[in-house]
């Protein structure tokens, strides 16, 4: 569990993120293989490359049977617009060969039943599913509080003193895990993300402009 002063410390960073960036309610929730799908498509892209590419997929196939079963080549023509289209038409051709395997009609809602912990053992136990994808569909497909760990979410939160300088985007995803801080992860996630693209940027990061300056160990070492 989180030590009580660094979960006094996640309250106050969430509820300025919010005033910055809005609240964030989650109002709608994916099928859980089209986000499985979409999360492959959003690696090194932007949120608008990644859903032309899903829109042109989707029109181009009729069914995830199909595109488990096209060429490779097929799948990355369809999905272009949303770059690294080689290395993505593979990904999601396997995982979906992988799913068909699994469940005849090519779905994984029935996970929406399943307990926090079994549906994660579940998504982690697919070939080629890692933390970053297994908490997507943990909390766009089911609502879970699950910390999806991005580059923006990951360097935001090491600049702010949430989780440790040692810990890497990978075990970052069970250190939030573990914290389980009292904020919705959804609006947390969303805005991290917003704000290492805004003002706490890679390099040349807007601190001045920073309302989380007190918040920051980052801008305490500067």
């Amino acid at each position: 569990m989180v030590s009580s002063a660094l979960s006094k410390k996640i309250v106050i960073v969430d509820k300025k993120l919010a005033e910055m960036y809005g609240e964030k309610k989650q109002l709608e929730f994916r099928d859980p293989t089209k986000e499985l799908i979409l999360t492959i498509l959003s690696q090194n892209t932007n949120d608008i490359n990644r859903d032309r590419a899903f829109v042109s997929l989707t029109a181009r196939f009729s069914s995830w049977e199909e595109i488990a079963y096209a060429r490779s080549s097929s799948i990355a023509s369809a999905i272009k617009v949303g770059g690294l289209a080689n290395i993505k038409s593979r990904r999601i051709k396997k995982i979906l060969k992988q799913i068909g395997e699994r469940s005849k009609d090519y779905s994984i809602s029935f996970i929406k039943k399943m307990t926090d912990n079994e549906a994660w053992e579940y998504l982690m136990s697919y070939e080629g599913v890692g933390p970053k994808t297994a908490a997507c569909v943990m909390m766009f497909a089911l609502g879970r509080d699950f910390m999806p760990v991005d580059t923006h979410v990951h360097r935001v939160s090491k600049r702010l003193g949430l989780i440790p300088d040692n810990v890497n985007a990978e075990k970052a995803h069970d250190w939030y895990r573990e914290m389980k801080p009292p904020v919705s992860f959804y609006r947390f996630h969303l805005n991290l993300i917003e704000h290492g693209r805004t003002l706490c940027r890679p390099a040349k990061p807007k601190c001045p402009e920073c309302s989380l300056k007190r918040q920051c160990v980052h801008f305490k070492r500067i």
